[in-house]
């Protein structure tokens, strides 16, 4: 890993200041990816892009996001109480500014309004929609009718209550259906979890509805990779890998943040890191103890040996990061805000619709997919 970072992908007034390390673009271009990067902390969603050799950061503003799901050509976001429906569409992507240079421009489709629900993962199954309801403790998909549809919950949670009894957090989908959370604690009275935050985690079997493992320090994003299973230990700051037959769990790699947010590219795994605050919560675990100073951005890390390969480094406005998602196969996209003006005259219609639609009108308007 180099130690030198080029300079500020902005003047230093910029209120969302980031650094990086020199290799970080040669990675995301040699996997042919990007980035996107939720953080409620600040508002925003972000796109991290290789832009000829340097990191560019793209913000995008959004109510507190969190819970990011990207599935082909859908990308979803889902914030404290609204979940955003974003498609790919590609006809635009040579149309924007400057011209030729994305290859991916996502425009907003659909908003579902599910009320305060406390939305973390999320993740596209076989035809659902999956959301981790942390305040309802419960795993939810969505339909027109109503705010949400609990489809699951943890057999020590009582009640479909808002009262987040062991803040349900983390997601992982196996075949297209949900099958492994993660919560930071056992517990069924409001906000109970927050007791015994330190080591009180544990991962389950939602199949089974049965408990994993135990004693983990505040986990989050269990996710299955490459034939291994892994988890962020957050209260550790560290990147860890279960073994589900023995029942246990192996650090792979300590970071200097809380560790939250997950994706892979081949052997590397692409984490967010979070400055996490001094407050009732964010106190008293090993991190704090560890480090009096911690960092937020994301961090790039060899999961065969824990080493780290490369960061990016938000130095000023962002604070705390949530999801951490690879864009496949697009190495420049675009995420259109809900009043861009190209909405207006971008349209998607079936393409048995287009055979009489006048070619005039399918240059300048993207009129198919």
């Amino acid at each position: 890993m180099t130690d030198s970072t080029p300079p500020e992908n902005a003047e230093a007034s910029n209120p969302l200041r980031s650094v990086y390390t020199q290799n970080l673009p040669a990675i995301l271009d040699h996997f042919g990816i990007s980035l996107v990067v939720s953080t409620y902390q600040a508002g925003k969603v972000i796109l991290v892009r290789n832009d000829g050799g340097t990191i560019n950061t793209h913000f995008r503003n959004l109510h507190r996001p969190m819970g990011i799901a990207v599935d082909g050509q859908r990308l979803t976001v889902g914030g404290q109480n609204t979940v955003w429906y974003y498609r790919n569409m590609p006809a635009l992507a040579p149309k924007l500014e400057p011209k030729g240079k994305h290859d991916a421009a996502y425009i907003p489709r659909q908003i579902h309004v599910t009320g305060d629900i406390d939305i973390h993962e999320m993740a596209w199954g076989r035809q659902d929609l999956w959301i981790v309801n942390t305040k309802f403790s419960t795993l939810c998909t969505l339909d027109p009718d109503h705010s949400f549809t609990p489809r699951w919950r943890p057999h020590f949670v009582s009640a479909l209550t808002p009262e987040d009894r062991c803040h349900l957090n983390g997601l992982c989908m196996v075949d297209g259906q949900p099958r492994y959370v993660t919560a930071l604690g056992e517990t069924d009275t409001a906000g109970g979890w927050r007791a015994n935050k330190r080591d009180g985690g544990l991962l389950m079997d939602v199949q089974k509805n049965e408990v994993l493992l135990r004693g983990i320090s505040m986990p989050h994003s269990p996710r299955l990779h490459n034939g291994h299973f892994w988890l962020l230990e957050s209260g550790q700051g560290a990147l860890s890998r279960v073994d589900l037959a023995e029942k246990s769990w192996q650090t792979v790699a300590q970071l200097p943040g809380f560790t939250r947010g997950l994706d892979f590219a081949g052997p590397i795994a692409f984490i967010g890191l979070s400055q996490v605050r001094e407050s009732a919560v964010f106190s008293d675990f090993p991190l704090v103890e560890r480090l009096q100073e911690r960092i937020c951005g994301v961090w790039a890390v060899n999961t065969q040996n824990g080493e780290v390969l490369g960061f990016l480094r938000f130095e000023t406005g962002v604070q705390e990061i949530f999801a951490v998602q690879v864009l496949w196969h697009s190495r420049f996209p675009e995420m259109l805000e809900f009043g861009d003006k190209l909405i207006n005259t971008s349209y998607v219609v079936p393409d048995e619709a287009l055979a009489d639609v006048p070619t005039a009108l399918r240059g300048p308007v993207p009129a198919g997919a």
